[in-house]
């Protein structure tokens, strides 16, 4: 041996030998080592050091024959590397928490990018423009994993005294701490950027119900095996590891309610924000036990919490609990005994509450109910249930009290009991000993229950059906027909489940509650077929709810086979329910199948059905059009309303909604062509729907245009003239004079007036909502005569600018249908400014001035970005800006009166003088002379603030006079660019004072 080996002898064998630590390029060359490496209980390099390591040398720069230094290279060595250590996260389970410990913020930069990267998220596209419930589950994970960490980052910076962690050595002219120091500033500048579309990703993803996928080793292992052939698999829905929905939605709760509390020193409504989601944060916790993926920082949670209750307070007792103990005792403090209850049953369920406890609030009621406390009796005997309850499932012997109270119960307190037993079994991971324990007790109460209703009542329910083992039901069976005899005769005879196995009546009510219930078309079929074989019924008139138009129900009446009259009655019925709460899957599968027996037995009721799926097809576009989907329709639909626009078929039930809807669908998607001169004159003539939208299709084609092209305009007037007014009756008095009676409800138009705003405000398309303002904006200065005080808009030339019939126009009705029509418009785009300042002047002609100021202001903003830009003369006409210059007079700002004079063609010198004569003014009077560029104002107001011994105030005035841009020596170009200055500021600083 030689002295080198035995020396090495030696030194082993006078200490315990320490494994070599392993390289990060032995995972290069030996694929499996890593995950050999992960399982270990202590592996040398930790995992997190190991991800530093990879992308360390995955990041490396090259240098050239020059000897430049060149970006990594991609080739496969560094792209391995990279995959190593997204593996290394997956084995974490993606923890943020271990994470953020263990990497500094350029680094797990690096490594998040990675994971969208292999995750197929589309480059170049914000993500707050993708899609999440459409994205393959993978990809819509590694979205949010890069979210949830930018928020928290942004969080966690703001905390003082960060420790600097280690990060990747990257060769650069700088000292490595100050390159990292600014590559992570240069990180969280971008972070902070982007932080609202990173929270409005999160919040989109908290309407998402459904699991998620994340990669795992395995899915990242098909990857490098094959990135073309693994992509299907790993975007399945069953690739990685499963997320749960109440997995990700506390941790998004969570963080999302870090990055609201962070905002709420500048925004205190963020503080009640972080509140909810820290509330909803407790409660999925509270759900979630155990988990596989939420890793939550349960002490930052309570501190969180406890800060939230601090700053804001609490409203409701229950959220402000921090333990089980603490809620009981509110609960009992005020009384919310039905709380109390719940909190009891839950507990059944969780079991925070030990059984002493529990017992002890008990006794404390029924001390309460001895002193004479009535009110808490029925209290008392729940939580005596809710008590049982629990000593059954942790098999405990029953207290005293529950024996006494099975002596004499009412049949509320054994309903009361069962419910308490199937609410308290976990709904996922019961233990059959929990099951067991709880089948014996229910079999236990049944057996101890002297009124034998009461007995049947609970041997006849599902649960202990489910619990007892067919030879225990058989023996429980046969025990309750024995019961069952000893029953006086006289008596009301009992239902029983087990006396009647020779009728059918049980098993029809049966079908028939699954009937009401069920929304799946074959299933229905099934069940119709199944009663009908039982029983020959009108099986249609189940549900008194299942509703059928009219027209509809002579058709399906009909029909002979009472088997398929009942079928497509409660396929219809039950279609129509689903479109009116917006159930367009189910809607669709059942027309489907109600079409599909129609086409056999009913050509009439094919074509209704062919009519109905068309509605079901156009409101299923208009309602995605709603939520902000503005792609065109496809061409089959068109295709298919021109098709019903056009049909001619006799005999056939139409129904007047069906071309309503066609109406506003071609309207809102600019048919106007087609409407104008394709329709059928006999559709037109029967349905008012179709003749108001030819009407305003033609009035919208021909703006604008000459006054000889306005025909159908004068047309559209009469007939909304017609809709807005009221019969008129005369009725003669017994002096024998005739006196005038109007304001009848019954209308004398095409449509009444509430159908008519129904229609309105299915329209979305802006010419026609500007079109139909218009309209009624020309009628409401008609029927007020007040030209002083007149609403403008778009377009009033093309309508008649007198009435000859004025008297039966209801004023009223046209008044609020304005309002109503303008609000509407403005809650689908309330950046148009036409509206706006239509709206501002109808608040103004009713004397509401601050709120038609905030419209003035606003139809200013939107047209001068926030009037960064010069608002457009047609816009800031002479007659808005007096009317502006009124509101402020009558609410009593003087200051601003002379300042908005300014802006007139023509400086109004005589309102300005007479409003600052004025001494009592609800603006800032003084600090708005900044905003003064009129140097004859200027000059005025330092002789009355002279004339008055202000001399603060004619300091300021002074000041203001004195400033070189006002110099009347100056260009032109100077003195105005001086006015549109202070323009801006004074309409800026208006905006922040009005919205």
């Amino acid at each position: 041996m030689s002295a080198e080996a035995a020396d090495r002898v030696a030194v082993t064998g006078s200490r315990p030998s320490t494994p070599p630590q392993t390289s990060w390029f032995e995972f290069l060359l030996d694929p499996s080592l890593l995950e050999q490496h992960l399982q270990q209980s202590h592996p040398d390099p930790s995992p997190v050091l190991l991800i530093i390591q990879f992308l360390e040398q995955a990041s490396k720069p090259s240098v050239n024959e020059q000897n430049q230094v060149q970006p990594p290279v991609d080739n496969r060595r560094n792209r391995t590397l990279k995959l190593l250590a997204l593996k290394v996260a997956a084995h974490l389970r993606w923890d943020l928490n271990a994470l953020e410990k263990g990497l500094n913020i350029p680094v797990l930069n690096m490594l998040l990018n990675e994971l969208l990267c292999v995750s197929r998220v589309p480059p170049g596209v914000k993500h707050v423009d993708l899609d999440l419930s459409s994205l393959p589950p993978t990809t819509a994970m590694a979205v949010l994993i890069y979210n949830r960490w930018a928020i928290r980052t942004i969080v966690l910076s703001s905390f003082p005294e960060k420790q600097t962690k280690p990060g990747p050595h990257q060769l650069n002219m700088m000292s490595l701490v100050q390159q990292e120091k600014e590559l992570t500033e240069n990180i969280l500048s971008v972070l902070r950027e982007q932080a609202a579309d990173s929270v409005t990703v999160l919040e989109r993803a908290l309407n998402i119900k459904k699991d998620f996928y994340i990669h795992t080793l395995r899915t990242l292992d098909l990857l490098a095996a094959d990135p073309s052939s693994a992509n299907g698999e790993t975007e399945s829905s069953t690739a990685g590891l499963r997320i749960s929905t109440d997995d990700l939605h506390c941790q998004v709760h969570f963080d999302l309610g870090g990055i609201c509390f962070q905002q709420g020193c500048s925004d205190r409504s963020s503080y009640e924000k972080a509140r909810e989601h820290f509330r909803l944060t407790r409660e999925l916790l509270s759900k979630l036990g155990s988990s596989s993926f939420c890793h939550l920082d349960r002490q930052r949670l309570a501190g969180y919490w406890s800060a939230c209750r601090t700053l804001i307070g609490t409203s409701d007792s229950s959220e402000a609990q921090l333990s089980p103990y603490e809620q009981i005792s509110c609960f009992m403090k005020d009384q919310n005994y039905e709380a109390l209850i719940e909190a009891f049953i839950r507990d059944n369920v969780t079991q925070n509450l030990p059984d002493s406890f529990r017992h002890s609030i008990h006794l404390e009621l029924l001390h309460k109910l001895q002193q004479g406390d009535r009110a808490v009796e029925a209290v008392c005997h729940k939580l005596c249930v809710c008590n049982a309850v629990r000593d059954a499932l942790e098999g405990r012997v029953l207290s005293v009290s529950f024996h006494q109270l099975l002596l004499k119960p009412s049949e509320n307190t054994i309903r009361f009991l069962m419910e308490v037993c199937v609410r308290s079994l976990r709904k996922e991971n019961t233990s059959e000993r929990i099951k067991r324990r709880l089948a014996v007790f229910i079999k236990y109460v049944c057996e101890s229950l002297e009124d034998v209703s009461l007995a049947l009542m609970v041997s006849s329910h599902e649960l202990l059906k489910e619990l007892l083992e067919d030879e225990e039901k058989q023996v429980l069976t046969e025990q309750m027909r024995k019961c069952s005899t000893t029953v006086n005769l006289n008596s009301k005879p009992l239902p029983s489940f087990y006396d009647i196995p020779t009728t059918a009546s049980v098993r029809i009510g049966q079908f028939e509650q699954q009937l009401i219930l069920s929304l799946d078309a074959r299933q229905i079929r099934q069940i119709v077929i199944e009663l009908h074989g039982m029983a020959e019924r009108p099986y249609w008139r189940v549900n008194s709810k299942w509703e059928v138009p009219g027209d509809y129900v002579k058709v399906i009446l009909a029909i002979k086979d009472n088997l398929t009259r009942d079928l497509l009655y409660i396929l219809m019925a039950k279609g129509l329910h689903c479109i009116n709460i917006k159930d367009f899957v189910h809607a669709r599968q059942l027309f489907s199948a109600c079409l599909e027996v129609a086409t056999e037995f009913s050509p009439k009721l094919r074509q209704v059905m062919l009519n109905e799926m068309l509605l079901l097809d156009i409101r299923a576009h208009e309602a995605g059009a709603a939520d902000g989907n503005m792609e065109r329709p496809p061409p089959d639909l068109v295709s298919r309303v021109r098709g019903y626009l056009e049909m001619r078929i006799h005999d056939i039930p139409l129904r007047q909604i069906v071309g309503e809807e066609c109406v506003v669908f071609m309207l809102n998607w600019r048919e106007n062509d087609y409407l104008t001169l394709q329709v059928p004159q006999s559709l037109v003539n029967n349905n008012p729907y179709i003749k108001l939208g030819q009407l305003i299709a033609s009035t919208c084609k021909e703006l604008p245009g000459p006054k000889e092209s306005r025909r159908t305009a004068k047309e559209l007037w009469e007939v909304v003239v017609q809709i807005c007014s009221v019969s008129s009756q005369h009725k003669r008095s017994s002096d024998g004079r005739v006196s005038l009676l109007k304001q009848r409800d019954s209308s004398l138009g095409i449509l009444p007036r509430s159908k008519f705003m129904t229609f309105m405000k299915k329209l979305r398309e802006p010419l026609v909502l500007t079109t139909l303002i218009s309209l009624f904006v020309r009628l409401h200065s008609i029927v007020r005569d007040d030209i002083v005080n007149e609403v403008t808009a778009e377009h009033l030339s093309i309508w008649p600018s007198s009435l000859a019939n004025l008297q039966s126009v209801d004023v009223e009705a046209v008044v609020v249908t304005l309002k109503e029509l303008v609000n509407y418009a403005l809650s689908l785009n309330p950046n148009n400014q036409s509206w706006l300042c239509t709206q501002a002047d109808i608040y103004f002609v009713t004397n509401q001035y601050s709120a038609a100021m905030h419209y003035y202001l606003q139809a200013g903003t939107v047209c001068s970005d926030y009037f960064t830009k010069p608002v457009p003369p047609d816009v800031y006409t002479d007659q808005v800006l007096k009317r502006m210059i009124k509101c402020c007079s009558l609410l009593n700002c003087h200051t601003q009166v002379a300042v908005l004079c300014q802006f007139l063609r023509e400086v109004d010198y005589m309102t300005a003088f007479k409003a600052l004569q004025e001494q009592s003014s609800h603006d800032s009077m003084d600090s708005l002379y900044d905003y003064i560029w009129d140097v004859t104002i200027l000059e005025y107001l330092t002789y009355i603030h002279y004339k008055r011994g202000e001399s603060d105030k004619r300091q300021v005035a002074i000041k203001a006079i004195g400033q070189a841009e006002l110099n009347s020596s100056n260009p032109e170009e100077v003195l105005q660019l001086a006015a549109q200055k202070r323009k801006k500021r004074f309409l800026q600083a208006m905006a922040k004072l009005f919205f």
